[in-house]
């Protein structure tokens, strides 16, 4: 089995685009992006490229705070545990940003196999306003498909977790697709909705994925 996470707004309640904006006094422009975005009424590489292209400027130690501070939701831990320790694989697969992704875990005592995430690039003191990785342009199914074969795990073993639009791509191509506290436009692709950590893994109890 592998499971394949969402970050911002599944495993976090943070969304680090908006925390680092709002040091920018950008985070309204950049929550009514997320907004579109999310709903799928904007392209999200165009939206990921916009709402960075807010930060621009945003000087590093600045953004170090806020990536120090991003934290996983509770019972996160207790989640991942308990597949790590069923053997089951996990991955985390987000347009989001993997300085954040493994601060929180880091922050948790916990970890996963794999982290496919983009990062913002700077000039050595401030951020630039750009953002470079595998999940611009690139779609979390292909990125779901790309871990499935390396692991050897047929796709209808595999389970998506998220809650935004560009979430969708691997809620449908996954076995089991389940949605957390999805939105509108995202929740008629899940096989099942959670809105809690306790709640989901209940659910990959109850569906045998340990």
């Amino acid at each position: 089995m592998l499971v394949a996470f969402d970050f911002d707004g599944t495993l976090s309640d943070s969304e680090m685009v908006v925390e680092l904006a709002d040091r920018q006094d950008a985070a309204s422009e950049v929550a009514t992006i997320t907004e579109r975005a999310m709903n799928d009424e904007i392209a999200y590489a165009e939206s990921l490229r916009q709402r960075c292209g807010l930060l621009e400027g945003l000087e590093l130690p600045t953004a170090e705070t806020v990536f120090e501070g991003v934290r996983l939701r509770p019972g996160t831990g207790d989640v991942l545990a308990d597949l790590a320790g069923a053997g089951v694989r996990s991955a985390i697969l987000t347009g989001g940003f993997e300085r954040g992704v493994r601060g929180a875990l880091a922050a948790a005592g916990t970890d996963v196999e794999t982290i496919v995430a983009n990062r913002l690039v700077d000039d050595g003191e401030r951020l630039t306003g750009a953002v470079e990785g595998p999940l611009i342009e690139g779609t979390k199914d292909d990125a779901l498909e790309v871990l499935a074969a390396a692991e050897g795990v047929p796709l209808e073993d595999t389970v998506a977790v998220g809650d935004g639009a560009n979430d969708l791509p691997m809620l449908e191509r996954a076995g089991l697709a389940i949605g957390f506290d999805p939105k509108p436009a995202v929740e008629p692709a899940c096989d099942v909705v959670v809105e809690s950590m306790p709640e989901l893994g209940d659910v990959l109890q109850d569906r045998g994925v340990y």
